[in-house]
């Protein structure tokens, strides 16, 4: 549970167990996949340390659109982590080929050294403010106009 400046909080599911294959069940992929239908904003943490930090994200957004029902579509923020534990100009090259990679703004963060975290989290209150919102908003229906 995440405290809201408001006063009230909001639960975050980390589910890092996410694999190539998980939309076909590999692992525990249609596990994941079922705890992730319940969220109403994605956040993506890619480790910059990681061999191969793109290729990570590219898989997971496969993995989200092969298995379907909308997810692909949920709001989404994308986050590097680790900026602490990487040369700047290599994270800031790596920020940058991420940022074009997904075309929205990419956050930097990292989270062991608290920096960059106050942004993330606005940026979800902003997310979850605006889906509350849609859900609250009934659907317009279409009728043919009389006459």
């Amino acid at each position: 549970m995440v405290p809201r400046p408001g006063g009230d909080g909001v639960v975050f599911a980390d589910i890092p167990g996410l694999i190539e294959g998980a939309h076909l069940g590999t692992g525990l992929g249609h596990e994941f996949l079922r705890h992730i239908e319940r969220t109403h904003v994605l956040i993506h943490v890619i480790d910059a340390t990681a061999p191969e930090p793109l290729q990570n994200y590219h898989a997971i957004e496969r993995e989200l659109s092969a298995y379907g029902r909308d997810l692909i579509n949920r709001p989404q923020i994308v986050v590097l982590n680790k900026s602490d534990a990487v040369e700047p100009e290599k994270f800031s090259l790596l920020l940058s080929e991420l940022q074009q990679d997904c075309a929205q703004e990419v956050l930097a963060i990292s989270a062991v050294a608290q920096q960059g975290l106050t942004a993330l989290l606005n940026q979800v209150w902003t997310l979850l403010d605006a889906a509350k919102q849609d859900l609250a908003e009934p659907e317009a229906i279409l009728a043919p106009f009389p006459g």
